[in-house]
């Protein structure tokens, strides 16, 4: 059983996701909220598996769904996170897979028309996955109008199983357990990786959210496709 909190401004799309996830065995809605505030009171109080939450709500009707997750990684990392937005910008999507990618989602409302889309998003993203909105997904890429060969495909076989940890959000001294190397091996995998993928050389955790995001884009994690 997948415990969900909702938070929304919009009566329309509260109504909706209820709907959808009322008709989910599997799902228990244990909360609606309308901002913030209540928000984060409510996860106090329910302690959800999983948040779903609108990207602007009051007060601010600016990012506080961003806000929010990047709150309850610090203080319930193991509360997922899935942000419903209208937005197809990238620098939302930065935002919130700044820290990581594990627990963590981006759906376009427009994904609602299908509700076999959300509730799998839901189950992904309270088992630890990711998922990223492909529409979204194909503007950060931005792959060049009749480009033929994937990024991914420079990589090595190593190289591609160590982005998939990078990508499930692991750290690198994770990563170098699972492969049973060291953590300077996986250093020197990731960084080959960043100059694969012409990641430009900003912060650490920008490449690994923008490697994340290629990777999404052309593997089986993201969700499905239109």
């Amino acid at each position: 059983m997948v415990r969900v909190l909702l938070a929304d401004d919009s009566l329309l799309v509260r109504v909706a996701v209820q709907h959808i996830l009322d008709a989910e065995p599997q799902i228990e809605l244990v909360g609606v909220c309308e901002d913030q505030p209540s928000l984060l009171a409510a996860v106090e109080r329910d302690r959800p598996d999983l948040v779903l939450t609108d990207i602007r709500m009051p007060p601010s009707l600016r990012a506080e769904g961003i806000e929010i997750a990047n709150l309850l990684r610090e203080s319930h990392p193991q509360i997922g996170v899935i942000v419903l937005s209208q937005f197809r910008e990238g620098r939302y999507v930065l935002s919130l897979l700044e820290h990581g990618s594990e627990r963590r989602g981006y759906l376009l409302k427009d994904r609602l028309a299908d509700p076999k889309e959300l509730v799998s998003a839901v189950e992904t993203v309270a088992a630890g996955g990711s998922v990223i909105d492909p529409a979204v997904v194909d503007s950060l890429v931005a792959i060049r109008s009749g480009r033929q060969d994937s990024p991914l495909e420079r990589l090595t076989p190593r190289e591609r199983e160590i982005l998939g940890e990078v990508a499930a959000g692991k750290s690198n001294g994770a990563i170098a357990e699972s492969f049973v190397i060291t953590k300077r091996a996986v250093e020197r995998h990731i960084g080959s990786i960043f100059a694969k993928l012409d990641l430009p050389d900003e912060t650490e955790v920008s490449r690994r959210v923008k490697a994340t995001l290629v990777f999404l884009a052309e593997t089986e994690m993201h969700a499905p496709s239109v």
